[in-house]
């Protein structure tokens, strides 16, 4: 007699486990998979800042600016009949080199705030984690750009002042001062505004505030009658970045007292790296 199946017989039997194969086609990339170094973020920053169109129109700008008004400065003088006198011939430089400052502020700011305004910096950390390294390479990027530029076209300027006018040649420490110290103290400049717009991660506000900086304590110093202001007016007039920024033309607009030859660039870089360490506190400190 045939014993009936026990329920056990009736349960499924697993299936054979088979040994697990990789799918085959995946990519295998020959780049190491390393931390990001300071120089994978200057190259980044390098990139990023000569391939966007602001940089091309507000470095164009200012270019236009020192080549334009030098050139017509220096003609303007050369078709008068007044002559230099004791004026040195470098000091016409000043003007485009001063308007140009605005675009290098705008520049400046506009290399880290608009990164905040578009949501770009997310990526930026997230390739380069560490913030004191984005944040210097970004510095160092823009400063060097500025400076070189700088350099070059205040040269071009001077050379074609210096043969249009008939007047005193300048001596070397005025070339230095009107090309190198005035470049340096633009790039620095542009170095302060991009720590303000670290600071206030908006372009229009940070823009608004350097050229505050840049024009505010000049224009209060003009509006200043009474004689009882007249010490404060002085200390404004001597310390605003347009009578710092024509010390190094030999062609200051207060007669005694303030910063001569290259004290200005010392104390800007003094406030400048104030406000650089400010800028990585809060980079450090706040969330993007």
């Amino acid at each position: 007699m045939t014993t009936p199946p026990t329920p056990q017989a009736y349960q499924q039997q697993p299936a054979p486990q088979q040994a697990y194969q990789q799918p085959q086609g995946y990519y295998t990339s020959p780049i190491p998979l390393r931390p990001a170094t300071l120089g994978d973020a200057i190259a980044s920053e390098w990139t990023k800042i000569r391939s966007v169109r602001s940089t091309m129109w507000t470095l164009g700008v200012m270019t236009a600016l020192l080549l334009v008004i030098g050139v017509l400065a220096a003609v303007a003088v050369s078709a008068s009949d007044a002559g230099m006198n004791e004026t040195p011939v470098l000091s016409l430089g000043f003007f485009g080199v001063l308007l140009g400052t605005i675009c290098v502020i705008t520049l400046g700011v506009m290399t880290i705030a608009s990164e905040y305004g578009t949501g770009m910096i997310r990526t930026t950390l997230t390739a380069c984690p560490s913030r004191g390294r984005v944040l210097g390479a970004k510095a160092l990027v823009f400063f060097l750009l500025t400076f070189v530029l700088t350099t070059v076209m205040t040269s071009v300027v001077a050379l074609i002042q210096s043969s249009m006018l008939d007047a005193a040649s300048p001596s070397g420490e005025e070339w230095l001062r009107a090309t190198v110290g005035v470049s340096l103290y633009v790039a620095t400049l542009g170095l302060l505004a991009l720590a303000v717009g670290a600071l206030i991660r908006h372009s229009a506000g940070a823009i608004t505030i350097m050229i505050g900086v840049v024009l505010l304590p000049l224009v209060l110093a003009i509006f200043m009658f009474a004689s009882s202001l007249s010490t404060l007016q002085e200390k404004l007039l001597e310390y605003s970045i347009p009578n710092q920024l024509s010390v190094f033309y030999d062609n200051s607009v207060t007669s005694s007292g303030g910063p001569s030859g290259w004290q200005p660039l010392w104390i800007l870089l003094v406030v400048t790296a104030v406000a650089m360490g400010g800028a990585y506190l809060s980079m450090n400190q706040r969330d993007v």
